[in-house]
């Protein structure tokens, strides 16, 4: 079965990095913590990366709720405000527009949070946390020109804020911007050596650039500052299958796996390995783990498809294929809906054939 195991080997193995990839369960009312935990969590794009971002965030955030405004300065009932009183109104009118769009976020109105957040940015254009929280709430929204500018101005309003830098550096990787990401990612790292989803963004950058080896590189460092995330490793193994390295990404894909053990793409991946390598039984095994944490991700079902083939078990090789054909259509796969129903009439003939 030459035919099959070269669709295999051809099979684009990961989806674009750009759209996240939701995991399972999580809603934003089981995340728990205070209310910019709360949003980073909602508003994350890239795979893991608010969820690092959430705790040096937090701070920001989260103080002009808690902290009661200063009393102003005395004065006459006679004499006008001080420039310094009028720009601490200003600054407290800001802020509890700001204040107001984190609520709003809490109580799922992310329109109107967006609202509160662009009345914030234009009462006070230097509230450096107004424009961050903006550029979340556009990113969740899909809207990724307006989000990655948001971000900008956030960086021009404070020039250290590692945060806006890095989500600035993913929005543009996500439009495919790649050496402004680079830039913007770089810079992210030199404010902030600890910022484990820079790095992983920064790695995502390489990757699609095939620099396979300083993408492992950048997928390490991320490692090391996100232990329990299972992207880095994933990709890991991505770029070892591109080096030819199968026993690396192997190992890397369980390591993906160990931390993740519904994570559809491992599992497939893990699968093709194990069908390279002739291995039928656990590559079976694999894709089926991968349809069982996702039952729509048709990768899985192809690559039971071409395990049926391989096994002359050509009924059951019929019924992945037809399903995984009709998973394609649905995403608008058109080529790989082609490749699937090619080798559906495949396995149907050869069902029918005497034996």
């Amino acid at each position: 079965m030459a035919l099959s195991l070269d669709l295999l080997q051809k099979f684009p193995n990961t989806p674009p990095p750009a759209p996240p990839r939701k995991r399972g369960g999580e809603t934003l009312t089981q995340v728990k913590g205070g209310v910019g935990f709360f949003f980073l969590i909602y508003a994350r794009s890239l795979f893991y990366k608010y969820r690092i971002a959430a705790i040096a965030s937090l701070l920001l955030v989260v103080i002009s709720i808690l902290s009661p405004p200063a009393s102003p300065a005395p004065s006459s009932p006679s004499s006008p405000p001080t420039p310094a009183q009028l720009a601490q109104s200003t600054t407290q009118t800001a802020t509890n527009s700001l204040n107001q769009g984190l609520l709003l976020i809490q109580a799922g109105r992310l329109q109107d949070a967006i609202a509160a957040f662009q009345k914030a940015t234009q009462i006070d254009p230097n509230l450096a946390a107004a424009h961050y929280n903006l550029g979340l709430a556009l990113r969740q929204t899909g809207q990724l020109k307006p989000a990655a500018e948001a971000f900008y101005r956030a960086t021009q309003a404070d020039p250290k804020f590692a945060l806006a830098f890095a989500n600035l550096g993913g929005a543009l990787l996500e439009g495919n911007n790649l050496q402004q990401a680079n830039d913007y990612l770089q810079r992210a790292l030199e404010l902030d050596p600890k910022l484990g989803f820079a790095h992983y963004n920064l790695g995502l950058v390489r990757e699609q650039q095939g620099k396979w080896d300083s993408a492992i590189a950048s997928f390490k460092k991320a490692m090391e500052y996100s232990k329990n995330a299972p992207e880095p490793p994933y990709h890991i193994g991505m770029c070892y299958l591109q080096q030819g390295k199968l026993d690396q990404a192997r190992d890397a894909f369980r390591q993906a796996i160990k931390l993740n053990p519904k994570y559809p793409e491992a599992h497939y991946n893990l699968g093709t390995i194990w069908f390279s390598k002739g291995k039928l039984t656990e590559a079976l095994e694999s894709f089926r783990k991968s349809a069982q944490a996702n039952s729509n991700y048709p990768n899985a079902y192809y690559g039971a498809g071409l395990v049926f083939m391989q096994q002359k078990q050509y009924a059951q090789a019929a019924q992945v294929f037809q399903y995984a054909r009709d998973l394609y259509n649905a995403q608008s796969n058109v080529q790989w809906a082609r490749n699937a129903e090619q080798l559906l009439q495949q396995a149907q003939n050869l069902n029918y054939q005497p034996r």
